[in-house]
């Protein structure tokens, strides 16, 4: 076996879930409209999701597209289109409503994204 395969990392674990209350960042850290990525290591495992601001909401999504499972941003923190109307997957194309998740065009048209549950309370976005 050469240097390479050996030094291959191996892949890591994902989990979809994460446990309550767990403090993100502050809401203010998050322009409205705007959206930010995390991972969150879970035991052994890596949680990877982002969350959307918009219009004085917060809203959090499993990172992967329900069309090809890619994450759906290519660039770190970009989900949003342009003008921060829609979250869109940098791969294919779909574009998603920011609060409901729904597929409102694209290859997964009539699809969903992946609920997390996220809240903004005294300031502070943190997992519910």
């Amino acid at each position: 076996m050469s240097e390479a395969e050996e030094a291959a990392p191996e892949e890591r674990k994902r989990v979809w879930t994460t446990p309550a209350n767990v403090p993100l960042c502050a809401e203010a850290d998050i322009n409205d409209p705007g959206s930010r990525g995390f991972v969150l290591q879970i035991g052994e495992a890596f949680f990877h999701g982002f969350v959307v601001r918009k219009d004085g909401e917060v809203a959090g999504w499993v990172d992967r597209c329900p069309h090809a499972g890619f994450p759906i941003a290519m660039e770190l923190d970009r989900y949003l289109t342009p003008d921060g109307s829609l979250i869109m997957c940098g791969w294919h194309g779909a574009v998603f409503e920011p609060l409901s998740g729904a597929c409102v065009g694209g290859p997964c048209a009539g699809g969903k994204l992946t609920p997390w549950p996220v809240e903004a309370r005294d300031g502070i976005i943190r997992t519910a």
